[in-house]
């Protein structure tokens, strides 16, 4: 479905300025279709003045729609409409007594010009399904004389209103809680709805006759209270904005409330409020908060307690004679540690997902700070964000091929060619180079190792290999994240290690 915005661009007249102004309109007109018990389509001039474009709908939440289907996007042409027409060229509210029909639905049509400054930019049109009609209930009334009051401030230019707009996800709806109140504050008329939020704050008696910023006043203690101005700016309907109150923590009653001062004339008259009981939901934003910084706090003391193993390991790896176990000892330190640096990475995140190209450097600067070569490690292209799940695995998989391509590839012990051989003094060191290739493509990893190293041994087979570190990384690679692993020649004359991984 089309934007508006991409409408207006492609058959309307209207600037920058105009599109803002219309889009500030549809951002608060569920609240005018719910009050209209109709549905709402606002028609864009064609810049040709062969007709309108349908540039926005929205059904009501209280009542039948006039439209079963969408017609964003589709073209009315000039003088199919009557009433719209008179509304553009006119600039008034046109309505008639007579219902069109509509698939055998009596549907009544009032347009409304949108004004900006001293021009007709747009028209809505109000279509009531009058099917099921009945005397209306004092609510009803309420609701259709505040649609009123509404409809005429965009006609004459006073909505929407320049001041702020919410800043609440979660901002209330017509049905959650309704109240109008006078030019001076005082509440003419309550919803059952909000007089059953109200009864949450503690509210005895009627809400109709208070003076609504006084009576919030009484039943809230301060800290649990917005800064005057604003309470009385909302609860008094001054000033279209909203705020929330009740939110100072505990088990008290959790109020978004939000004000649209009414002005169909030009001159303040009152205004509409509109309350929401958000309490279990910011009892559940608690509830989740305590448990993000519960599981921080477990990945802390997981990796410390990893760190102090990889300790234990690193001291009793010193008190060996024996190189071939001190050299298994200090391989279980590396894998300690990069499972460490994973849940270290954890512990300062917000959610359980890590921003893995950080952790991948990490990796790579512990691999070549033990080693005798003097190789580089470079990466291309961002792994990105990664869940905890997928980390752990993936690090332990870049540690061992790192550190396989380091140990094999640059270093190569002189005994293996002279049995006399024997000690430090008999490994030659070479230096080089190993790229880190990353390609994530939608929901895919490809990852490449290459190192221009010695290359692997005639006839090396993965599957039929003595390495435990390989028999680590294809068990990860292929049982812990269903993905894929080969190792072959690299175009430098190394080795290439390639993982291929889904991605949740």
């Amino acid at each position: 479905m089309p934007s508006l915005s991409a409408i207006a661009r492609r058959h309307a007249d209207l600037d920058d300025a105009d599109v803002e102004w219309l889009q500030r309109i549809l951002a608060d007109w569920q609240i005018i279709a719910d009050l209209s018990f109709a549905d709402l389509v606002m028609w864009l001039p064609d810049r040709e003045g062969t007709g309108y474009w349908a540039g926005g709908q929205m059904r009501p939440t209280t009542g039948p729609t006039a439209y079963v289907d969408d017609i964003v996007g589709t073209f009315l042409p000039l003088g199919r409409r009557r009433l719209v027409d008179a509304a553009y060229t006119q600039g008034r509210i046109a309505r008639d007594g007579d219902p069109e029909w509509r698939d055998e639905v009596p549907v009544r049509v009032e347009a409304i010009p949108v004004t900006r400054g001293e021009r007709v930019i747009a028209v809505i049109a109000r279509n009531t399904n009058l099917l099921g009609i009945r005397t209306p209930s004092r609510l009803e009334i309420n609701y259709l004389e505040t649609a009123g009051d509404l409809t005429k401030m965009i006609a004459s230019g006073h909505f929407p209103a320049a001041g702020q707009r919410s800043d609440h996800a979660d901002s209330p709806r017509v049905g959650d809680g309704f109240l109008r109140v006078d030019a001076g504050g005082r509440v003419v008329y309550a919803s059952p709805n909000a007089l059953s939020v109200y009864r949450k704050l503690g509210l005895t008696g009627d809400l109709t006759g208070h003076l609504l910023t006084d009576l919030t006043r009484d039943l809230l203690p301060p800290r649990k209270r917005p800064d005057e101005e604003t309470l009385s700016a909302v609860l008094g309907a001054r000033a279209h904005r909203d705020t929330e109150i009740g939110s100072g923590g505990g088990d008290g009653v959790a109020l978004i409330v939000r004000a649209i001062p009414l002005r169909p004339e030009g001159e303040h008259i009152g205004g509409l409020i509109l309350l929401r009981d958000v309490t279990d939901l910011r009892r559940r934003d608690r509830e989740l908060i305590t448990k993000d910084a519960t599981i921080r706090e477990i990945h802390h003391r997981v990796k410390n307690n990893l760190q102090t193993v990889a300790a234990l390991l690193r001291l009793q790896a010193r008190r060996i004679d024996s190189e071939e176990a001190t050299a298994a000892l200090n391989e279980a330190v590396r894998r300690v540690g990069s499972i460490a640096i994973v849940h270290e990475t954890l512990s300062q995140a917000v959610e359980e997902t890590v921003d893995f190209d950080e952790i991948a450097d990490r990796l790579a600067r512990l691999v070549t700070d033990v080693g005798l070569a003097r190789v580089r490690v470079r990466r291309d292209g961002r792994f990105g964000m990664l869940v905890s799940e997928q980390a752990t695995p993936l690090a332990m998989v870049i540690t061992e091929l790192l550190q396989n391509a380091v140990e094999h590839g640059y270093i190569s012990d002189g005994s293996a060619e002279d049995p006399a051989a024997q000690g430090p003094a008999d490994v030659e060191v070479g230096e080089g180079e190993i790229v880190i290739t990353v390609v994530r493509r939608g929901h895919h990893l490809d990852i490449t190792i290459d190192d221009d190293g010695s290359g692997l041994p005639d006839g090396f087979e993965l599957d039929s290999s003595p390495s435990l570190g390989l028999s680590i990384v294809k068990t990860l690679v292929e049982s812990e994240l269903g993905g894929h692993l080969t190792l072959g020649a690299s175009p430098s004359g190394g080795t290439r290690a390639d993982v291929s991984i889904p991605l949740d």
